[in-house]
């Protein structure tokens, strides 16, 4: 994970410098700009700490060896499920909530309560039925 937290990490201080031309750009003026760029800076910083820590923790990956064989990233690399189709339904209410915050806050309401139904199928969708574990 050396790439990714090198990634992350050299972030912190292009976004410090960002905030810094920001505000001199703006006179200090706009605060919620200054004020974006600076927890954009401390979310890289919090992400490239966890990435560093990790990598601790597992140890080198294939990815990050130089004389790595491709043979030794192969074999399962997690659990997926590719016919689901709650990603799909959290989506639309995604896409529901969107449009109630720009049209009217009842189509709000009525997203979040299909979010909350598709959030809950996807959770226990290998609770009960033909893949039930």
């Amino acid at each position: 994970m050396k790439v990714e937290t090198k990634v992350f990490a050299y972030l912190v201080p292009f976004f410090l410098v960002a905030t810094v031309a920001y505000g001199i750009l703006t006179g200090w003026n706009e605060y919620v700009g200054s004020l974006g760029l600076l927890l954009v800076a401390g979310l890289n910083a919090m992400v490239a700490f966890y990435l560093w820590v990790t990598g601790r923790r597992v140890g080198l990956r294939p990815e990050d060896r130089v004389d790595a064989e491709i043979h030794e990233a192969s074999g399962e690399q997690g659990m997926f499920s590719p016919w689901s189709w709650w990603p799909l339904v959290l989506a639309l209410a995604c896409a529901g909530g969107f449009l109630g915050l720009a049209i009217g806050w009842w189509i709000l309401y009525l997203s979040a309560g299909l979010a909350f139904i598709g959030l809950v199928g996807w959770v226990y969708e290998y609770s009960r039925g033909d893949h039930a574990h």
